[in-house]
């Protein structure tokens, strides 16, 4: 188990060396023209990239928030089950992000995915929807890349496919997003 373990650490250390922090930086920046415009920002993700996308937006709306001064619009749509649900049944589950952002969404608002696989039928109808109502899109993706990869305005690859480590490696770039905003606030002015 010793040895699993220091393998496991070792390869999460190079999952996280494998981020590029301009592409970070670039999406940093993007945040910052929606926050000027007072667009709104939407994040989605499933299974554990879900709970990752409502963990930023409680970061983005209530931290970076904080240390600004006007608070950010964001908007998790991971979090409404009963919406989710009703979505998935009434019409499909691949349509379930897609036609939240039918409801809310803007012109140059952004929406930001997380997905180790870049496949996910439903974050790619998203993406696609958004990219044809001029939406700015970013997406946080594993090695394989996938489709996300290729219909996002924005990509930030972490070069590993195992599912947890990835998972954890775009938690750590969500909260880079979030705390540049809380610790450098001069970065927002």
């Amino acid at each position: 188990m010793q040895n699993w373990l220091k393998n496991y650490v070792e390869a999460q250390h190079r999952a996280l060396d494998s981020v590029p922090l301009d592409a970070v930086e670039r999406l940093a920046e993007s945040l910052r023209e929606v926050w000027r415009r007072d667009g709104q920002v939407f994040a989605i993700g499933n299974g554990g990239s879900a709970s990752n996308a409502s963990h930023f937006s409680t970061d983005l709306g209530k931290g970076s928030s904080d240390a600004l001064s006007r608070r950010f619009r964001v908007l998790s749509l991971t979090d409404n089950v009963a919406w989710i649900t009703a979505l998935g049944n009434d019409y499909s589950y691949e349509d379930c992000f897609r036609r939240q952002l039918e409801n809310y969404a803007r012109p140059g608002d952004l929406l930001i995915a997380a997905s180790v696989s870049g496949n996910s039928p439903n974050l790619v109808r998203a993406f696609e929807w958004a990219q044809e109502k001029g939406l700015e899109t970013a997406a946080l993706v594993g090695a394989k890349r996938g489709r996300l990869a290729e219909v996002a305005s924005q990509c930030i690859v972490v070069e590993d496919t195992h599912y947890g480590r990835v998972e954890d490696v775009q938690m750590h770039i969500l909260h880079m997003l979030c705390y540049g905003f809380m610790e450098v606030p001069e970065f927002a002015q």
